[in-house]
């Protein structure tokens, strides 16, 4: 075959396999932001499952290459995030503990039913569930890692499922009457402080949940427009979840249940959270005095993304604790 006839080739076959990439595109533009998705989970070297639990099917990223018996790490996002939020985490833990990280029911690639309950107490018995289908492995200490509205979950995964957790961590978690903000002044007046229509309403987004500019995300052509659609889309469900764990009985259950908690605690919040004011440290830290109490300066309500390493740390430090004894 002459040169000639290898580059009209290879030309035609790039052209098809352009024509293939743009339909897939067209047909869920959403793919473009579930890319850089991915890129973002190798990075952080884990990998992508799947798994059917009940009446849910449950996408999540995991590494397991840990030693033998090494403690499993859960870690559990907060309202409107996702497990994305957790991979700085994740990427400065790997290889000591196998971590597990799913995008709750509703939420993320996880499937999400038409007026099904995703406040706290359904979630929390769905991630008991997880736990014991998935994460658990004889010999492995569990533990469970709660961000925001996670951070109120788990609280509750911890008290009315004592035997699925065996350390716990609170993370800027929602389920306490802390001290008056806009953002909860917002939610009680039954506004979502986080809802996205434009880009004007995404960067303020951005600008609530970060404090720290350098941890800020750049969102890029198309990948802005797309999200920003995809939250739209979203918006009657995020209202639904809001009225359960903002405005609802639920709201302050997980404080008051984190009374019966009885496992290792850590409590980690950020000075300048203006979502869940640093103020529900305390109020978390009266009812679980056995708890690790790590307060941050220079960042916000994403302490996870903000300060990956002291959190990654403080964990480190949460599961260290009384294994040597």
């Amino acid at each position: 075959m002459s040169l000639r006839r290898i580059i009209k080739t290879v030309a035609a076959v790039a052209a098809v396999l352009l024509c293939v990439l743009l339909v897939w595109l067209w047909l869920d533009p959403y793919r473009v932001v579930l890319a850089d998705y991915a890129r973002q989970r190798i990075q952080a070297g884990l990998t992508r499952n799947a798994a059917q639990i009940d009446d849910h099917r449950w996408v999540y990223a995991y590494n397991d290459d840990a030693p033998a018996n090494a403690p499993t790490v859960v870690m559990i996002h907060g309202f409107t995030g996702s497990k994305e939020n957790w991979y700085p985490l994740a990427q400065r833990l790997r290889g000591r503990y196998r971590l597990f990280i799913p995008d709750l029911p509703g939420w993320g690639e996880s499937e999400r039913h038409a007026g099904d309950d995703y406040g706290f107490i359904a979630q929390n018995d769905r991630i008991a569930r997880f736990i014991e289908q998935v994460a658990r492995t004889p010999g492995s200490e569990v533990v469970l890692l709660g961000h925001s509205m996670g951070g109120g979950i788990v609280a509750l995964t911890a008290a009315r499922h004592p035997r699925a957790v065996d350390r716990l961590g609170l993370f800027d978690a929602a389920g306490v009457r802390f001290q008056d903000n806009a953002f909860g002044l917002a939610v009680l007046s039954g506004k979502n402080p986080f809802a996205v229509s434009d880009a004007a309403s995404l960067q303020r987004y951005i600008d609530i949940v970060f404090y720290d500019d350098a941890a800020k995300p750049v969102i890029p052509w198309p990948a802005d427009r797309i999200y920003i659609g995809r939250r739209k889309r979203d918006a009657d469900f995020e209202q639904a979840v809001l009225d359960k764990i903002g405005r609802g009985d639920q709201r302050f259950l997980p404080g008051i249940e984190a009374a019966g908690i009885r496992q290792p605690a850590l409590l980690l919040w950020c000075k300048q959270d203006a979502v869940i004011d640093a103020s529900a440290l305390d109020l978390y830290a009266a009812q679980l005095p056995q708890a690790q109490r790590v307060l941050l300066d220079g960042c916000g309500h994403m302490s996870i993304v903000e300060r990956p390493d002291q959190a990654a740390h403080a964990v480190n430090q949460l599961i260290a604790e009384g294994r040597s004894r």
